[in-house]
């Protein structure tokens, strides 16, 4: 719905937008600048915050930012085409994260390797997203969404034709060069779910699709934990071995490479009218007004998004360890049972995509981001300590039941952490504050599965499994502590309560009054 501009009609938008209209151009450049012609007479125009950039606010000075005009706002159908393009691209690389670890002892013997070079072949999707996230984060910012998720396909679809010559016992230095490869496509898409959202989603629906964003990428690691087992059996003649796994590979390459083509043909940079007020007024940013280094110093000084970075770390580092390191803890108690390994895994993805989505639907119709973020990471930790005392009991029923509870909290808590993360940091760029949270996953993910693995080694899966529910507990306490300021929740009540004071003032036949919006207590 077209809205009206400060009391004035708007018959075309061309005045405002001229570049933002085209959806190639830079994304954070909009020609749309504070108009002080654009306000009626007994307006309040609200002073600039001090500093020189128009996104150097803190959460005292968000209700006097800038007033843009109205835009008009509209959702297009495409977007939901442009939302499970990106969760196959996303898929397909976490299927190939974790498709040597849920069979590690086969591939072990395969290749005349350790373990600690399997648990590398996982380890190595962390250890790359580290030194080149800030890097894929200013491309995201200068370039747009779609040059990003092109380059991430690409990444993928090479490493997994790497890999599809690598099926032979002495080709393990190009398998993990193919791994490397696909890792660094990890880099471009695993941030990316509520840069999506924010970009073709409305207010009520965005987080539901980035929930839908990251169950692309839990649906890869369920993949990942079912098909392996069933396509490379366990068996001694390693030429038949060799045949089944190249099978895997070749699998794999074809519907990377089909996804990629799709990226290249069909995948949108942004709608070319925003789909919410707050996304519009974000569009507002010019280049000149926005600095990438200065946008990553507002983070590290904001408060609660650095707590939310640590804990968000804890939880997903936790997750990433009990998936590397699954396989062993199963085998370990129950021999043999390589394929129930993998369907456990698969148990806890599942459910966790039903956590991230129900979580999604919540967050969406609830707004209390703060609240639903501490509970389920509260349950995670429950969750994590039962799962650790009952895993040795010798009834893999209940390691069915018990890491399906554990998968639907930590898994679920994905997409709160990144939704939370936007309303801390609005107008931040989302990629940016969820570039930060990943970032933090992956140090906590080596240092997790290095640890959890050797303590394994020395003292059992309990003790491993508890020095996990020791850093839950600590992540559960950071996460009480983050203060709600729900910056983006504000920019959107601010825009509906000046388009509502127009409209009453319309019908009074007078002029509009200021319009003052109070911290909202949600």
């Amino acid at each position: 719905m077209l809205q009206k501009a400060e009391g004035r009609d708007w018959r075309s938008m061309s005045e405002f937008q001229p570049d933002w209209m085209d959806h190639h151009q830079k994304p954070r450049g909009a020609s749309c600048p504070p108009r002080t012609d654009l306000f009626s007479p007994g307006d309040h125009i609200p002073h600039l915050p001090l500093g020189n950039s128009r996104l150097d606010i803190d959460s005292q000075s968000l209700d006097t930012m800038p007033i843009y005009p109205l835009m008009e706002t509209h959702l297009y159908k495409r977007r939901w085409v442009m939302l499970f393009l990106f969760a196959g691209v996303s898929m397909s690389n976490a299927f190939m994260w974790l498709q040597y670890s849920i069979i590690s002892n086969i591939f072990m013997r395969f290749y005349n390797i350790d373990v600690l070079a399997i648990d590398w072949l996982s380890m190595i999707y962390f250890l790359t997203y580290i030194p080149l996230i800030l890097p894929v984060m200013w491309l995201l910012d200068n370039r747009g969404l779609r040059d990003v998720v092109v380059v991430g396909a690409a990444f993928n679809c090479i490493g997994a034709w790497i890999k599809t010559g690598t099926a032979a016992p002495s080709r393990f230095p190009m398998t993990f060069f193919g791994q490397f490869m696909c890792s660094v496509g990890t880099v471009f898409v695993l941030g990316i779910p509520s840069r999506i959202a924010s970009l073709w989603f409305g207010q009520q629906e965005v987080s539901t699709a980035c929930s839908i964003g990251v169950l692309g990428n839990q649906l890869g690691i369920a993949i990942g934990f079912l098909v392996p087992p069933i396509i490379v059996p366990n068996v001694d003649d390693l030429d038949e071995l060799a045949h089944h796994i190249s099978i895997m590979f070749y699998v794999t390459a074809g519907v990377a490479t089909v996804l990629f083509v799709l990226v290249v043909i069909v995948f949108q940079d942004r709608p070319d009218i925003p789909p919410t007020q707050a996304q519009a007024q974000a569009r507002c940013i010019t280049p000149d007004d926005y600095s990438y280094m200065a946008s990553i110093m507002r983070l590290l000084r904001n408060k609660p998004f650095m707590l939310l970075v640590v804990s968000y770390g804890l939880n997903v580092g936790c997750f990433y360890a009990v998936s590397t390191l699954l396989n062993r803890m199963i085998i370990e108690h129950y021999p043999g049972e390589e394929v129930n390994a993998g369907r456990i895994g698969l148990t806890i993805v599942i459910a966790g995509m039903v956590g991230s989505l129900i979580c999604g639907i919540w967050l969406d119709k609830t707004k209390t981001y703060k609240q639903t973020t501490l509970v389920v990471y509260l349950l995670s930790l429950v969750g994590m300590v039962v799962y650790a005392f009952t895993l040795s009991l010798g009834h893999l029923w209940l390691v069915f039941v018990t890491s399906g509870a554990l998968g639907f909290f930590m898994t679920g808590y994905l997409p709160l952490g990144f939704e939370f993360a936007v309303e801390l940091t609005y107008p931040e760029s989302e990629g940016t504050s969820s570039g930060l949270l990943n970032c933090s996953a992956q140090i906590f993910g080596i240092i997790f599965t290095i640890s959890q693995g050797k303590i394994i080694d020395a003292w059992g899966t309990l003790a491993g499994n508890i020095f996990l529910c020791v850093f839950l507990l600590i992540g559960t306490v950071m996460t009480g502590l983050i203060k709600s300021d729900l910056r983006r929740q504000k920019a959107n009540q601010l825009a509906a309560a000046r388009a509502g004071s127009r409209e009453a003032a319309r019908l009074d036949g007078g002029n509009c009054p200021p319009v003052i919006l109070k911290e909202a207590k949600l």
